[in-house]
């Protein structure tokens, strides 16, 4: 029996006017009860790798025109932003088939497409996993993300000759502090960080346009380090195919509480600059493509 009646979501526009199109692939909250009783994890631990309520802060992408993809399944269950098979042969009871990815630098940090850990690297399960399990997660959460994206991306490059992709995400602070406060000049992360894989996934312009946008919000940017992007928008960005990707990461601390997995104060702040920058974007699409 499926985990999900449906693993992805799409917000979509009343009229799709701008090439834009939003994705959120680890803000999924819905947690299948039996993998809550597979987890030597308390609940609120379990939840630490969550994109905390992304896809609520990017919701207002559809009334500017574009559509928002985002996932159901919580990131920890099963991670879209991986290899489709990149998995630790450590976590199952039986060697893993040949085609599986087994070394990488995620796996190594225990984040693979069934990750290791959560949060400051607490381990998920008490006991090894079977590879079927594995495989069922992967089939029915991981492939519907992907095709659900790709549709989005052929059909919006139909509809306007090129599009943007941008991956929406959240960070931990370097240093989480109770009560989610602002980002503070001991931080070691800026408040946002925007990826394009060292210059490769997306048009200058359009990652110039992303910064200064954000910036004139009041918001410290960072550029790559230490997330260049990861396998979305390495796979899919491809210029030269007038597919334009960049990641964008949120510092949590700008809006919530990281232990208590509470919005702050800063959390309505945050939703309407978002909304500011989106907007901003849309209206200057046209000039994205030029240098």
């Amino acid at each position: 029996m499926a985990a999900f009646a449906s693993p992805v979501k799409i917000e979509w526009p009343s009229e799709w006017r701008i090439p834009f199109i939003f994705s959120s692939p680890h803000s999924g909250r819905d947690y299948p009860e039996e993998f809550i009783e597979s987890t030597k994890l308390e609940f609120t631990k379990l939840r630490q790798s969550e994109d905390f309520l992304v896809d609520e802060l990017f919701a207002c992408a559809p009334d500017y025109g574009a559509p928002l993809l985002s996932a159901n399944f919580p990131r920890a269950y099963c991670d879209a932003n991986r290899e489709a098979f990149e998995l630790d042969p450590h976590m199952y009871k039986t060697p893993l088939p040949d085609y599986v990815m087994t070394v990488s630098p995620r796996l190594a940090s225990g984040i693979g497409t069934i990750p290791k850990v959560v949060g400051a690297g607490q381990e998920i399960y008490a006991g090894k996993l079977d590879f079927e399990d594995a495989r069922q997660r992967i089939n029915e959460c991981y492939f519907p993300y992907h095709h659900a994206l790709r549709q989005l991306l052929e059909e919006g490059r139909k509809k306007f000759g090129y599009i943007y992709l941008l991956d929406c995400h959240s960070m931990p602070p370097a240093n989480v502090s109770k009560g989610g406060s602002l980002f503070r000049a001991s931080d070691q992360r800026p408040n946002i960080i925007l990826g394009n894989r060292y210059g490769t996934s997306c048009s200058p312009r359009l990652f110039e346009e992303a910064f200064t946008r954000l910036e004139d919000h009041g918001y410290h940017i960072g550029q790559n380090s230490p997330y260049a992007g990861g396998y979305i928008t390495a796979h899919y960005g491809n210029p030269e195919k007038n597919i334009h990707a960049l990641q964008i990461e949120i510092n949590r601390a700008l809006y919530m509480d990281q232990e208590n997995l509470q919005t702050t104060d800063g959390f309505c702040m945050l939703k309407k600059a978002i909304a500011g920058f989106v907007q901003g974007m849309s209206a200057n699409y046209s000039s994205l493509l030029t240098a």
